[in-house]
Parts: structure tokens; sequence; C-alpha cells
């Protein structure tokens, strides 16, 4: 049986998530979703909740998901090797029709019931409905010296947002349903494409002009030269860090990312660790928070 004591912590801790409940009350925060967060089962269903009880508090979440590892396994199990250029799928038709079946078939609808047993009211979207994500090919460029035309690189139905169609996605907010949308794009001429996820949140948030965007990743935020964590940086900052490679790998795209949503009219851009339990809670409701948060 729970201590008076203990009843009183837990008053405090809501107490001191008062000023945020109101501040973000009936805003929007983009959430993307991926890494550990989206393999380990009991990281899943803290999840779920976490979301449900933004949406029952006031706030509207619109979660966009990943799901590269889970398309790898199921490529594997059918025989077909992943192939990568610059950390980019290649992605033949053959490629793209397993993509789409994994991410809105199964992935997606994974997600919708989870959050939906936990009481929320999640609807499953990819860039077809709706004309939600508008895409267009996206072609990779490989530097081969100074002075030299770059070579293009073809990487088969990989695409980049074009446009984004926000009604749907605010018609569904403001009906109480948590949108949960699969990062797939239609191209001009209905052909599906492949697109990063980190990439369609930026561009989904800077679209609904979003209080915050939430990347969840499976590293503590982003790291000075000395691995020590940045609690925040402008963007002043993040450019320097990128010019002098302090950030480099996978951090790049996730921080060129943030940068982008921010120059599209998002206030704030958070990158933070999907592995810890309730992360997208104790970044939005608590005076520390945890991560990087990333500002103009």
């Amino acid at each position: 049986m729970e201590t008076i004591q203990g009843s009183m912590e837990r008053a405090d801790i809501l107490l001191e998530a008062l000023p945020y409940i109101r501040r973000f009350y009936n805003k929007t925060i983009v959430i993307k979703y991926g890494g550990h967060a989206m393999v380990d089962q009991d990281l899943k269903d803290k999840f779920a909740r976490d979301v449900v009880m933004m949406k029952y508090i006031g706030i509207n979440p619109v979660v966009v998901h990943g799901g590269g590892p889970q398309i790898g396994s199921f490529l594997k199990k059918l025989g077909k090797e992943s192939k990568f250029v610059q950390g980019m799928r290649v992605t033949d038709e053959e490629t793209m029709n397993i993509v789409e079946m994994v991410l809105v078939g199964m992935v997606n609808k994974e997600i919708v019931g989870l959050i939906n047993r936990h009481g929320g009211k999640a609807v499953g979207l990819s860039g077809k409905d709706g004309n939600l994500i508008e895409a267009e090919k996206y072609y990779l460029n490989d530097e081969k010296a100074k002075n030299t035309p770059s070579e293009i690189i073809d990487i088969g139905l990989v695409g980049k947002v074009k446009a984004v169609n926000a009604e749907l996605i605010v018609s569904l907010a403001q009906n109480s349903f948590i949108p949960v949308i699969a990062p797939t794009g239609m191209g001009e001429n209905g052909e599906t494409y492949n697109i990063n996820a980190d990439v369609v949140a930026g561009e989904v948030a800077a679209a609904l002009k979003a209080e915050k965007l939430l990347l969840l990743t499976d590293v503590a935020g982003v790291l000075d030269g000395r691995k020590n964590l940045i609690h925040t940086m402008t963007n002043q900052d993040a450019l320097k860090l990128i010019d002098d490679k302090t950030v480099e790998g996978g951090m790049f795209p996730k921080v060129k990312c943030c940068l982008k949503a921010l120059r599209g009219g998002v206030k704030k851009a958070h990158i933070i660790d999907g592995r810890l339990k309730h992360a997208i809670l104790l970044e939005v409701f608590t005076d520390q928070g945890i991560g990087t948060e990333i500002i103009l």
C-alpha cells in the first residue's frame, strides 16, 4: 500500500507538469517514433499509453513512424538482400512493394492497435491517403573529387517530400483522433515512394506549424566533442557542430531535419532517447527534460 509520503511525491510530479499542460493545451506535437522504442514490448506499451495521455489532457499528438529493422527482417525471410548507399535503402519495385506492405500493412496497424487498446482513437495513414504526402524522386550525389561534377546516383523508388496536405491531419485531430503516419509518399503518376521517416516527421511538423517535433532515437541526444550531452543548442550552434564534423553519421540527417522544421515554423525540436521509459512525457512535462532541445 502506498504511503502518504509516496502519494505526496506523486502530487508534486503532477503539479510540476501543470504549467506544461497549460502551455501545450490544444497544441500539436509531432513525434517520430523509431529505434528501440519500436522493438521492446514494454517500451511499445508505455509509448502508446503516453500518447493517449497527451491526447486526454488536450494535446494533439501526431505520430510518424519508421520501420527499417522490420523491413530488413522481412526481406531476409524472403531471401532478398538489403542494399544501402550512403545509408539509404536501394528500393526497386519489388522492394517497394514489400516496404509498403511492412510499413503500412503491418507496422502502422500494430501501432494503431496499441494506442487504441490503451484507450485512444488512432487512425493509420499512408502518404496515399487523402493525397497526404506528395513526393518526388530523390537522387543521391556522390562527389568523387573537389572541383569535379558530382555523380548522380539513382537508388530507385526513394522519394523526398514535395508537399504535405495537412487538412486531413488537422481534421482528424479536431475530431479526437490520433493520426499515425507511415513514411511513404505518392508521386504525380501514382507511384509509391519510400521516404526517410525523420524527413517525413519534420515536413509534417512544419506543415502543421507544430509546437514541438520530437525525434526518438537510440542515443541520449546530440553529443559535443567530449561526448557530453548538449541540452540546448541554437541553429548557429548546430551548423557549427555540423561544419566541424562533431555532428555526423546518423545524427547528421536528424539535426538537419530539425533545423528545416524550425525554419518551416515549428517552435522547438528535440532529439531524445527513446530507450527511456516515458521519454516523451519526460521531455514535454518536466523542468529538466531529456535529450537535446534545438531552437532558432
